[in-house]
């Protein structure tokens, strides 16, 4: 199997097993489905700890007022009485006026934060470090976990204008967010390896060879960007064992310089006619008058 470092711009983002006989365009379409599934994930792991502190999403016309504003205007929201937490909740306001504030008790609340802490680990960029491939199954997976744990604190399920509920069914609305300038359709992907832009219509081998067994560090970016910036010829790591190394080195040297330093021959204990001048008496003769 070839393995695949994707990385966009400078940073890791997963491990990447295919064949050298794999057409390009399947491999886009694996890779970038398995990058946006993990923004997917990273987007939910972020909202879900708000659902368990705060309770449900307001209704958009409710969001940001404050109690006088949604009582003079004669608003409520329909859904606080439908979408109620298992086993009851704890009222925790949301100062931001974005949660109605009806937030799942400790139990449940632990249910969801330990889930969102399972699929954070699935998606994490640790993940290179230990050698672990991210596949589709394994975002799928995390993704349906997270779907339970919601279903289990809220098993009538979330407003359909909660942020996690629209993830889940695929109606988010990114537009204006700094999360959609993340995402990369699979129409204006393009794959990248030693400053060459990986064409779509080819195979892989024809731009690695026939060697299975190969490692590539690749990038994935937009079209239009022009080509990304070639990786540094060491890595972070190697650059940090080189300084450590010329520091020691140094300090050898230092010591060497200290060892090599000869003043002490002008001292009184390093003359070696001492000895042979006091037994002759002539220690302490001084010249001059008196």
């Amino acid at each position: 199997m070839v393995q695949l470092h994707v990385k966009h711009g400078d940073e890791s983002q997963f491990l990447f097993n295919t064949t050298v006989d794999a057409p390009l365009e399947e491999i886009i379409h694996q890779i970038t489905a398995i990058y946006n599934g993990r923004l997917k994930v990273d987007r939910i792991c972020s909202e879900i700890p708000e659902l368990a502190e705060h309770g449900i999403t307001l209704p958009p016309n409710m969001q940001g007022l404050t109690e006088e504003q949604i009582e003079e205007l004669k608003l409520r929201d329909e859904w606080e009485d439908k979408c109620t937490p298992s086993g009851g909740s704890v009222f925790k306001k949301d100062e931001i006026g974005r949660r109605n504030g009806h937030a799942p008790n400790e139990k449940m609340k632990a249910v969801l934060m330990r889930t969102v802490e399972d699929a954070k680990a699935v998606i994490s960029k640790k993940q290179v470090q230990a050698n672990i491939c991210v596949t589709m199954e394994m975002i799928k997976d995390a993704l349906d976990q997270l779907r339970g744990a919601v279903m289990i604190v809220y098993p009538m399920e979330l407003p359909p204008h909660d942020p996690i509920r629209m993830e889940f069914e695929g109606q988010e609305d990114l537009s204006g967010t700094q999360a959609s300038l993340q995402v990369i359709t699979e129409d204006e992907c393009q794959l990248w390896w030693a400053a060459k832009e990986m064409q779509r219509g080819k195979k892989l081998q024809d731009y690695i060879g026939k060697n299975e067994k190969t490692k590539l560090i690749v990038k994935i970016q937009k079209k239009g960007r022009g080509a990304p910036a070639r990786e540094p010829l060491v890595t972070e790591e190697q650059q940090k064992q080189m300084m450590l190394h010329y520091y020691r080195r140094q300090e050898e040297l230092k010591k060497l310089e200290e060892a090599d330093d000869d003043s002490h021959l002008d001292s009184e204990w390093s003359d070696r006619q001492a000895l042979k001048r006091q037994f002759q008496g002539l220690t302490n003769i001084k010249w001059g008058p008196r």
